[in-house]
């Protein structure tokens, strides 16, 4: 199921995107699960990244669509966001906060359906797993292809990402388990390491991103064989 916000506060306009939503559904033997908000404050107080698509109108009355996908992106940096605009000037803004695309008002079908195919070919083509992590004050989705390698620091975890460094409660064994199938492996009691971003391995370190991270001795053969699988799964 493909979870959908409506974010739009005329009515008018809130029913239609609902009603397209259905008729594409059985046009395309899709599932659809939609929540409408009236306001961008209603989507982003509570928001836990758990939408994929949001349909986001740009002109709202206490707060507006774009001050609401700048919140929405500082927590979830993979959620596929369409404006839904009457000035096509708002749609070039749209740039600054990665949105997918934008439809104009007043919305025809095929302008909608032909949008909302390709943000689902973009979920559908994701093969890289969503992780969905409690950090201080809330919680985040990172796509696991975005993280370097994972800290252990006591019942801390680091998440060091391209986007920067996120702390959240959990155990090494469990995040270990979660990213078995997505080369990840570790170096030692203290690291997880995704072997994408290895970019070798130097005086019983492996060299990630410029970070020098430790191999244990009990552990730094296994490591390197799974590296040299991952590397010649890749050539």
């Amino acid at each position: 199921m493909i979870r959908i916000a409506i974010v739009e506060d005329e009515e008018l306009y809130a029913a239609q995107l609902e009603s397209f939503l259905h008729q594409y559904e059985a046009e395309k033997k899709e599932g659809f699960v939609i929540t409408r908000y009236t306001d961008g404050d209603g989507i982003v107080n509570g928001y836990k990244a758990q939408f994929d698509i949001i349909l986001m109108d740009v002109q709202m009355k206490f707060m507006d669509g774009m001050s609401a996908a700048e919140e929405i992106r500082r927590q979830d940096s993979q959620v596929i966001i369409i404006f839904i605009t009457n000035m096509r000037q708002y749609a070039i803004r749209g740039y600054a906060v990665e949105a997918l695309d934008y439809v104009v008002k007043p919305i025809s079908y095929f302008a909608f359906s032909e949008r909302l195919g390709r943000a689902i070919s973009k979920i559908k083509k994701r093969t890289q797993k969503n992780l969905l992590i409690n950090v201080r004050n809330g919680i985040m989705r990172i796509n696991a292809a975005d993280i370097y390698y994972v800290e252990s620091q006591g019942h801390t975890l680091i998440y060091h990402t391209a986007s920067g460094n996120y702390e959240g409660a959990g155990t090494m064994k469990n995040i270990e388990e979660e990213l078995k199938d997505k080369n990840f492996f570790r170096g030692n009691k203290g690291y997880l390491i995704n072997l994408a971003c290895v970019e070798g391995v130097q005086d019983s370190c492996a060299i990630v991103r410029n970070e020098r991270l430790m191999l244990s001795r009990a552990r730094k053969n296994l490591f390197m064989e799974a590296l040299a699988n991952y590397w010649g799964e890749v050539k």
